[in-house]
């Protein structure tokens, strides 16, 4: 059944705090068990590791029927990539490798239809292959999110550039990459990020622009939603799993 909403969006544009889990395996029962949970969004990460476009249109049909929105983190920010995810049926893109405004504009263009964009229009699943055609490519341009990721020096040098392009519905943080680009290889956040990345939340904030980003532990999540980031990953779910087996062993130490 077709719907125009988008239950993310709706939530950030009220300003309610999100949760989301960051997907890394095939499975797509964990997603299934995202969704159930009541997850406000899942993220299906499509830049590292090895999920194809078969395990990200099984993790999107995982969410149907449920308030679960599905992203995809694309691998690079190509026309061929982010059309065919959002024809897959993903509510948006995470866009990785931003430096600036230039960058951003360009996904935008991607992955919104004319006249706002050049995304070309398909019958497949984000149309319900072509059964509503008219309505789901009349209010895609609204409903479809551009999160760029935060995750260089160039990127949050242009931040306030980067913010104004049109399109933008949130903005994403990625410490340790930023911690990288800084020249801090292998920290999450190293000396001078984490005075950057809330930088970045407050700035977003004062745009009214949502803002994300991942959590370390729950602790750490609790902070962030203190500190006012809306988007809050509570964990990959590879980091799920070890860190209950860990307790599990730990648990059971002699």
């Amino acid at each position: 059944m077709y719907t125009a909403r988008n239950p993310l969006q709706e939530k950030l544009a009220a300003n309610r705090l999100t949760r989301g889990l960051w997907v890394t395996l095939e499975a797509p029962s964990i997603t299934e068990i995202a969704a159930t949970l009541g997850f406000d969004w899942v993220v299906i990460d499509a830049e590292h590791g090895h999920l194809d476009f078969k395990d990200i249109v099984e993790h999107i049909r995982a969410t149907r029927g449920s308030s679960t929105t599905p992203l995809v983190r694309i691998a690079e920010i190509q026309q061929g990539l982010i059309k065919r995810v959002l024809d897959l049926g993903a509510a948006g893109i995470i866009v990785p490798q931003v430096t600036g405004p230039e960058d951003v504009a360009q996904a935008v263009r991607f992955a919104k239809y004319p006249p706002l964009g050049i995304r070309g229009v398909g019958g497949e699943r984000a149309t319900c292959w072509s059964m509503h055609l008219a309505e789901s490519t009349r209010d895609a341009n609204q409903r479809t999110m551009v999160i760029p990721l935060i995750e260089t020096v160039a990127a949050y040098q242009a931040l306030d550039a980067i913010m104004a392009v049109p399109g933008v519905d949130a903005l994403y943080v990625g410490p340790a990459d930023l911690s990288a680009s800084a020249g801090h290889l292998g920290q999450w956040e190293g000396p001078g990020v984490a005075e950057m990345v809330l930088s970045i939340q407050k700035r977003a904030a004062a745009r009214r622009l949502p803002c994300g980003i991942m959590a370390t532990s729950l602790e750490n999540a609790r902070q962030r939603r203190d500190e006012g980031f809306r988007m809050i990953g509570v964990a990959s779910d590879t980091g799920l799993i070890i860190r209950g087996a860990q307790q599990a062993l730990k648990a059971l130490e002699q």
